[in-house]
């Protein structure tokens, strides 16, 4: 125990250090220090799960609000007593009678309240509370953040199951949350996490091909960010680059949503290059200098430049995007920001910026939990509310030039109910950059918009499966009276197979339906119903066989439509079921839909095809039809 009173009184004085540094009085450093105490004395003799004495947790959450949030002292003194009322006799009038009403506040937001019977679920229940502090104050919910993070770093001594239940949660709500408000650096550690424990062999897998990544590319990276430096330095500029790889949370979502592998994903790292600015009305005027220096030298991609410099996202991200070619013939993402802006895009919401852009999605947030709160469908709060949560935003644009702020993969129709109901209702057609196009094409940055309504026209049955944001979400689940149903048995969204890594969730009527472990509904089902999560064993069997579709992409050659046949019929013994081919230019596109017993099974498939003289890439794509 004394080593533990080392430990802590230690970090004590680094979170006294780090405040003192911001000029925090000597008399709120004493009340800090008093908050530490009274949570020593509130949690003695209790411990973690991992058998070390509780007030390490209070500490590393007190810590993470100081040090890693840079947050006043009331947040870092509530870090410390986050859980004194919730798991000790004390109470927030205890608190209060201590430490004043605004801490006494923030302890009450964070802690879970206790009920006899929840309104739909002890989960969802304590994502409500805690959001409705986001209408009078936000430091609520990033020492909440900040408890989190922690517990997810010290996830590994939980059971599988709780494991499972916490991951889940942090993957559908907390790590989204975390973007939404800015803070880049707690998103990414977050996601990162929740792979690892949900996905751990996939995660690891991941890891090992960055690493390989890093290795392979480390020598030409150096010598292209060298030149670029150079090349500014002969022009008076000063700057420095940071070449960040995509993480395996990044990379494991562009695969499922591209379908290609990890050899053939692009742009799996991107280079920032950020340069020091005395005042933020020269940032724009220094960046769009080094544009010039470095398109003088480097052939720049046609199109490539995203400028959230004068258009930031909707949670204040500033950046200059663009892609140039290096000397080794390789397309290059690069971001060009200023040091202000590499330090918001860690605090986010922590900074003292709240104007502008981010204020807009500050009260359009609140809008959404104030109508949400009135749904009480079980589930439907929530998907009300992470809906609002994308990963990222685009800007598009009225006729008359009004900026619109959608999530990526937007619809026309979300641009029409975005602009009001009544539109999106009677949406008929749109216009995209001129060009007549059906409302249900999807949007790009920077699109201008216009949409073509008619009285007698009314919202299509399949426009559910077309829309991103809550607002088009809402209408039309509404106007059709039913939200889609949460399927049975084996899940119909990620179509688990014998070999997968899967985890199972007990319905009311008993039955257990089949999820793999990185399915999105079972991800966003764990969030709200962990305590329904069940091991589950799906074996193989020799009867069965589960229908899966394959995309492989070739160079023509005779006897290659016949050898792809072979591979599967012959070489695998399994039943086709379709086949459809298309050759342009002496490149071969396939995609075959036939059945295997297992996942591991399917596996040889694709290495088999793999062996094929001429096949360049094989994947697993969706089921047509199947969702």
């Amino acid at each position: 125990m004394e080593d533990y009173d080392t430990l802590m009184n230690g970090q004590l004085e680094s979170i006294l250090s780090v405040m003192k540094k911001r000029n925090v009085s000597a008399e709120d450093c004493q009340r800090i220090r008093q908050a530490f105490e009274f949570a020593r004395e509130a949690h003695e003799g209790q411990k973690r799960k991992s058998g070390a004495p509780y007030i390490i947790h209070p500490m590393a959450v007190a810590r993470i609000v100081a040090e890693e949030l840079q947050l006043g002292p009331n947040p870092v003194i509530a870090a410390f007593l986050h859980d004194v009322v919730e798991d000790t006799d004390f109470t927030i009038e205890d608190v209060k009678s201590r430490f004043g009403n605004d801490v006494a506040y923030l302890v009450r937001v964070v802690t879970k309240q206790k009920k006899k019977q929840y309104e739909t679920s002890k989960q969802v229940d304590n994502f409500k509370q805690m959001l409705e502090s986001f209408h009078y104050d936000i430091r609520a919910i990033l020492i909440k953040l900040a408890d989190r993070l922690h517990n997810m770093r010290t996830l590994e001594s939980m059971r599988p199951d709780k494991q499972m239940k916490i991951a889940g949660e942090t993957d559908y709500f907390y790590a989204p949350l975390a973007n939404r408000l800015g803070l880049y650096g707690i998103r990414r550690e977050l996601e990162n996490l929740s792979l690892r424990y949900r996905c751990p062999l996939e995660y690891k897998e991941l890891e090992a091909a960055i690493e390989a990544d890093k290795r392979e590319d480390q020598q030409r990276l150096d010598a292209f960010t060298g030149e670029m430096l150079q090349l500014l330095s002969k022009h008076g500029i000063e700057a420095r680059t940071q070449v960040r790889y995509r993480m395996p949370y990044s990379i494991w979502r562009k695969l499922h949503n591209t379908g290609r592998d990890f050899k053939h994903l692009e742009y799996r790292h991107i280079i920032r290059l950020i340069y020091p600015a005395s005042c933020e009305a020269e940032e724009k005027s220094i960046c769009l200098r080094i544009y010039s220096i470095l398109t003088d030298h480097f052939k720049e991609q046609p199109c490539s430049i995203i400028n959230y410099i004068d258009s930031p996202k909707e949670n204040g991200y500033q950046s200059f995007h663009i892609r140039l070619l290096s000397g080794q013939g390789i397309w290059e993402e690069i971001h060009i920001s200023s040091e202000r802006m590499v330090l918001n895009s860690k605090l986010g919401c922590a900074v003292e910026r709240m104007e502008g852009a981010w204020d807009n999605w500050i009260a359009k947030f609140r809008a959404l939990l104030k109508d949400a709160a009135s749904q009480t469908a079980e589930g439907w709060y929530m998907d009300s509310v992470v809906s609002s949560l994308y990963n990222e935003d685009i800007t598009v644009f009225t006729p008359k030039g009004q900026a619109v702020s959608l999530p990526q993969r937007a619809s026309a129709l979300d641009f029409a109910f975005e602009i009001h109901s009544a539109v999106g209702e009677h949406a008929q057609y749109a216009k995209i950059n001129g060009k007549l196009c059906s409302v249900k094409t999807e949007l790009h940055h920077g699109d201008c918009v216009e949409v073509g309504t008619n009285p007698h026209f009314t919202p299509r049955a399949d426009w559910i499966d077309c829309v991103q944001t809550y607002k088009a979400k809402r209408f039309l689940r509404s106007y059709w009276g039913q939200a889609k149903s949460i399927p049975k048995n084996r899940c119909k969204h990620c179509h688990p197979l014998p070999g997968n890594e899967v985890i199972g969730f007990r319905e009311l009527d008993g039955t257990v339906t089949i999820h793999k472990r990185d399915c999105p509904v079972a991800i966003r089902m764990a969030s709200q119903r962990g305590d329904s999560i069940v091991s589950v064993d799906f074996p193989e069997d020799a009867e069965l066989f589960y229908p899966v579709c394959v995309h492989v992409k070739a160079v023509d050659r005779y006897h290659m439509l016949i050898d792809l046949v072979d591979s599967i019929t012959n070489g695998m013994k399994l039943p086709i079921a379709s086949l459809e081919v298309a050759t342009v230019d002496e490149i071969v596109n396939c995609t075959i839909q036939f059945s295997v017993h297992s996942f591991n099974e399917l596996q040889q498939v694709i290495a088999s095809i793999n062996q094929i003289k001429g096949v360049d890439e094989v994947h697993q794509v969706e089921l047509a039809g199947k969702r």
